[in-house]
C-alpha cells in the first residue's frame, strides 16, 4: 500500500509521496494511471520527497508529470512539499534547500504559514532551455498548424516559452499550447505561457504544461513571464544609442538615491543569464527593492 497526500497550490494539484521514511519505487506507467482524473487519483504532477543526494540540500524531490514523464522543476510543487515535510515532522527548519533535476531551489515557511520559493536564475540562452532554432536572439517566430507565433524561450530550471497575446481569455490554449510545446524547436518539449499585459502592474497568464496540459496555476510559468517582461525592457534600452543608455543608467542611479529611504534594502540583481549574449553588458541594470 502506498500512502500519499493530495495537495494543491493555487489550484495546481499534486499527489505527494513520502520517500524519506519509506522505500518507494515509482513506475512512470503507474504514474500515468494514477494521474488520470476519471479512472485514477488525478493530478497535474506527482512529487516524490526523498533523502538528500547533495550535501548542501535538505531533501531531494522528484517531479513526475501526469503522463508519467519526469520534469526538472516545479515552483508550486516546492511550496507543497515544504508544507508536506513540516506536517509529517520530517524537519523543523523553516528554510529548506531542495534538489531536483533542474537544480537547487530554496523555500522558507513564514510565521503566518505561507511559503516562499526562490527559483533558479532565469536564462534566455537557447542552450539552457533547450531551444534549437537558426534565428538568434530572444524573440523567435514559430510556425504551427494554428498559425505563426512570436515566442520567447526561457529557462527557470525547466523549459518555458512565453507568448504575448491580446486576449488570453478566449485563446485556444489547449490546441495552440500543444502545438508549441511539441514543436521541434523544443527538443525536450516546453511549458508554454500565454501572457496578456493588462497594465504595468497586472498580467493575465495561462500555461500549457508539458505532460499535463493546461493547469490552473504555474509558479515557474509566472516567473518565466515576469523575467521575459523585464528582459524586453533591458533589450529595448540596449538597442538605444550609447548616449541615451548612459543618461538612462545615470538617471536610474539618481532615482534610487533620491527616492529610496536609507533604511530600505536595495539589491542590484545580475541579469546576465537572462539576456542574450550580445546584451550581457546590461547585466547590472535590474534592481530589486525590499520595502
Amino acid at each position: 500500500m502506498l500512502n500519499f497526500s493530495k495537495m494543491h497550490s493555487l489550484g495546481n494539484d499534486f499527489m505527494v509521496v513520502d520517500g524519506v521514511t519509506t522505500s518507494v519505487q515509482i513506475d512512470p506507467e503507474q504514474v500515468a494511471a494514477w494521474g488520470n482524473r476519471q479512472r485514477g487519483i488525478g493530478f497535474d504532477q506527482l512529487l516524490l520527497v526523498a533523502p538528500p543526494s547533495a550535501p548542501a540540500c535538505d531533501f531531494d524531490y522528484v517531479i513526475f508529470n501526469a503522463d508519467g514523464s519526469e520534469a526538472q522543476q516545479c515552483g508550486n510543487g516546492t511550496r507543497c512539499v515544504t508544507d508536506f515535510v513540516h506536517r509529517l515532522g520530517l524537519t523543523q527548519q523553516r528554510q529548506l534547500s531542495w534538489h531536483s533535476k533542474g537544480g537547487i531551489v530554496h523555500t522558507a515557511k513564514q510565521s503566518d504559514g505561507s511559503i516562499e520559493t526562490w527559483m533558479p536564475a532565469p536564462s534566455l540562452e537557447h542552450t539552457a532551455v533547450p531551444f534549437i532554432h537558426p534565428q538568434p536572439g530572444a524573440d523567435i517566430t514559430l510556425t504551427t498548424e494554428h498559425g505563426d507565433f512570436s515566442i520567447v524561450p526561457v529557462s527557470v530550471g525547466n523549459p518555458h516559452g512565453v507568448v504575448f497575446v491580446d486576449d488570453v481569455i478566449n485563446l485556444d490554449v489547449a490546441q495552440i499550447g500543444q502545438a508549441l510545446s511539441h514543436h521541434e524547436a523544443f527538443p525536450a518539449r516546453a511549458n508554454i505561457g500565454f501572457c496578456q499585459v493588462v497594465n504595468e502592474g497586472f498580467v493575465r497568464l495561462r500555461v500549457f504544461e508539458r505532460g499535463a496540459a493546461e493547469t490552473l496555476a504555474c509558479g515557474s510559468g509566472a516567473c518565466a513571464a515576469v523575467a521575459v517582461n523585464y528582459a524586453y525592457v533591458l533589450i529595448a534600452i540596449s538597442n538605444l544609442p550609447g548616449t541615451f543608455q548612459l543618461y538612462l543608467f545615470v538617471g536610474m542611479l539618481f532615482w534610487i538615491g533620491m527616492v529610496c529611504p536609507p533604511n530600505n534594502r536595495i539589491s542590484l540583481g545580475c541579469m546576465h543569464r537572462l539576456l542574450p549574449q550580445h546584451h550581457s553588458r546590461w547585466s547590472f541594470a535590474f534592481a530589486e527593492w525590499h520595502w
